[in-house]
C-alpha cells in the first residue's frame, strides 16, 4: 500500500472515530433527555393519583372514583392490593388483568423500568414507574404508572439513521479530501525520487530538486537537506577525483626517476652510485608521501593517536627555531617575537610537526632578505602560536582552499619550492590542530605577507583524564 493510500486511510479512520464518539454522545444524550422527561411525567401522574388511594376498615385498598385516573390517554394506571388483586385501573388499560411490571410489583422502593408488554393488539414498549403503597411499615399494595416509549424509539431510530448517513458521507468526503491533499503534499517527494533516479542513472551530482512551496515546512526542509547532501556529495566527488589526479601526478615523477635509473644501470650492466642515490631519494620521497597520506587519513577520521602530555609551548618553539635556522640559512631572517610561558595538553611530536610545517612553509615562500617572526602568547583561555612573514602573500581566491590536500594555486603556499613537498603540510597542520581541539586562522595580503595563528585550548584537567575520556593513549 502506498504512503498516500495509508495517509488517506489514516485520516478517514480518524474522522470516523471522531464521528463515532460524537454519535454515541449525541445518541445517549437524546435518549437520556427524552427518558428523563417521561420519568417526570410518570412521577407527576403518580403524585396526582396517590391522594385518591386509601385503606378501608377491612384493610383493603380502595380508590376514590375520580377523573384523575383518566387525565391522559398516554398514561396507563393500575392500583394493586394485597394478594396481587387489581383494585383500580385507568380506562385505557382496563382490559389488562396482569401487572404492567410484574417483576417490580413487590418492590419496597419506587423504581422505573422499561418493559415490553404483549397484548392482543401486539407488543408495546413501555416505561413503567412502580410506587409501593405502605401502611406504616407494611406493604399493602402498589401503584404502577406507565407510558409508551414509541416516540423515544422513533426519535432514536431517526437520529441513528441521520448519524450513520452523516458519518458515511463525512468519511467519504474526508477520504477524498485527504487523498487529494496528500497527493499534492507528496508531489515534491515524487520529484525527489525522480531526481534521485536520474542522478543515479546519469551520475550527475550537479542536479538539484526544485521546490516552489514554503521552505520552512517539512517537505521544504527535506528537499533543502537533500540538496545540501547532493552539494556535499558533489564536492566530495570532485575532491576525490582531484585527489586521485594529484596523487597520480606526485607518484609519476619519482617512479619515472626510479625507472630511468634502473634502465641506465641495466644498460651499463653495473651498479652506479649516483643512480642508486637517486633511487634512494625517490623512495624516501614516496615513503614521506605515503606517511603523510596515512597521517591525514587518521586525522580526518578523528582516529589520530595522540600521546598527551603537558607541554611548554615556549620551550618547544625555541627547539623548533634552532632546527629551522638551518633551513633559513642567511637567506631569510628567522626572528623570535613576543613569547610567553604557556602550558597546554598535547602531543609533543604532533605539535612540533605543526610548527615545523608552518615555519618551513613561511621560509620557503619568503624572498631573500625577508624575515619570519614567530611568537607564543595567551588570548583569553587559549594559547596562541604566531608565524608571520613578509612574503608575497596569498591571493584572496586561494585562501579558502589552502588547507586542502594537494591544492595548487597560482601563488599557493601549499607546495614547497625545493620540490620536496607535496602540498600536504598545511592540511596536516590543520587536522593535527583540529584533533587537539584547536583552530588555525590565516591573515594574508598580497605583496605584504601572511600571518598564521594557531589556537590551542588550555587544559582544565590532567592530560591522563583527557586522554582516557577521548579514548586515546595517554
Amino acid at each position: 500500500m502506498s504512503l498516500r493510500a495509508r495517509l488517506a486511510l489514516l485520516y478517514t479512520s480518524i474522522v470516523g472515530g471522531i464521528l463515532l464518539l460524537f454519535g454515541v454522545a449525541v445518541y445517549s444524550a437524546v435518549r437520556v433527555s427524552l427518558v428523563n422527561e417521561i420519568d417526570e411525567t410518570l412521577k407527576s401522574s403518580a403524585s396526582d393519583i396517590l391522594p385518591n388511594v386509601f385503606v378501608d376498615s377491612d384493610g383493603e385498598l380502595n380508590v376514590i372514583s375520580s377523573p384523575t385516573l383518566e387525565f391522559s390517554t398516554d398514561v396507563l394506571v393500575q392500583v394493586w392490593g394485597r394478594n396481587n388483586s387489581l383494585r383500580a385501573a385507568s380506562r385505557n388499560v382496563q382490559g389488562l388483568n396482569r401487572p404492567l411490571d410484574s417483576v417490580e410489583l413487590q418492590s419496597a422502593e419506587p423504581v422505573f423500568r422499561d418493559i415490553t408488554l404483549t397484548t392482543e393488539l401486539g407488543e408495546s414498549h413501555l416505561r413503567v414507574l412502580t410506587v409501593p403503597l405502605l401502611l406504616g411499615d407494611r406493604l399493602v399494595g402498589a401503584l404502577q404508572v406507565g407510558t409508551s416509549l414509541a416516540v423515544v424509539d422513533a426519535t432514536q431510530q431517526a437520529l441513528l439513521l441521520v448519524l450513520v448517513v452523516g458519518a458515511v458521507l463525512s468519511m467519504s468526503i474526508a477520504g477524498v479530501a485527504s487523498w487529494v491533499s496528500t497527493q499534492q503534499a507528496l508531489a515534491p517527494l515524487e520529484s525527489v525520487t525522480e531526481t534521485a533516479l536520474q542522478i543515479t542513472r546519469a551520475d550527475d551530482l550537479s542536479r538539484r530538486i526544485p521546490y516552489k512551496g514554503p521552505p520552512s515546512d517539512e517537505v521544504g526542509q527535506l528537499i533543502n537537506a537533500f540538496n545540501q547532501t547532493l552539494g556535499r556529495l558533489e564536492n566530495l566527488f570532485h575532491t576525490q577525483r582531484r585527489f586521485i589526479a594529484d596523487v597520480g601526478h606526485e607518484l609519476r615523477t619519482p617512479l619515472t626517476v626510479i625507472k630511468g635509473n634502473v634502465d641506465l644501470m641495466r644498460r651499463m650492466n653495473e651498479l652506479d652510485a649516483e643512480s642508486l642515490d637517486g633511487i634512494e631519494n625517490e623512495v624516501d620521497r614516496l615513503t614521506r608521501l605515503v606517511g603523510d597520506l596515512l597521517l591525514l587519513a587518521q586525522a580526518e577520521s578523528g582516529k589520530l593517536p595522540l600521546q598527551l602530555h603537558m607541554l611548554e609551548l615556549d620551550t618547544l618553539m625555541l627547539d623548533v627555531m634552532q632546527q629551522m635556522r638551518v633551513l633559513a640559512h642567511e637567506r631569510v631572517q628567522l626572528k623570535l617575537g613576543d613569547i610567553d610561558q604557556v602550558l597546554v595538553c598535547g602531543d609533543k611530536d604532533k605539535i612540533k610537526q605543526v610548527m615545523v610545517n608552518l615555519i618551513g612553509n613561511a621560509i620557503n615562500y619568503t624572498p631573500a632578505g625577508g624575515q619570519v617572526i614567530v611568537g607564543v602568547g595567551k588570548v583569553d583561555n587559549m594559547a596562541r602560536i604566531t608565524i608571520q612573514d613578509n612574503g608575497p602573500g596569498i591571493p584572496p581566491q586561494d585562501l579558502p582552499y589552502i588547507f586542502e590536500r594537494f591544492y595548487r594555486g597560482e601563488k599557493s603556499r601549499t607546495r614547497s619550492r625545493d620540490g620536496k613537498g607535496f602540498g600536504l603540510g598545511l592540511s596536516i597542520a590543520y587536522w593535527i590542530v583540529r584533533n587537539h581541539g584547536g583552530t588555525i586562522e590565516v591573515d594574508s595580503r598580497v605583496g605584504e605577507g601572511t600571518t598564521f595563528h594557531v589556537y590551542l585550548p588550555f587544559s582544565q584537567e590532567p592530560c591522563e583524564e583527557v586522554a582516557e575520556r577521548n579514548g586515546k593513549n595517554g
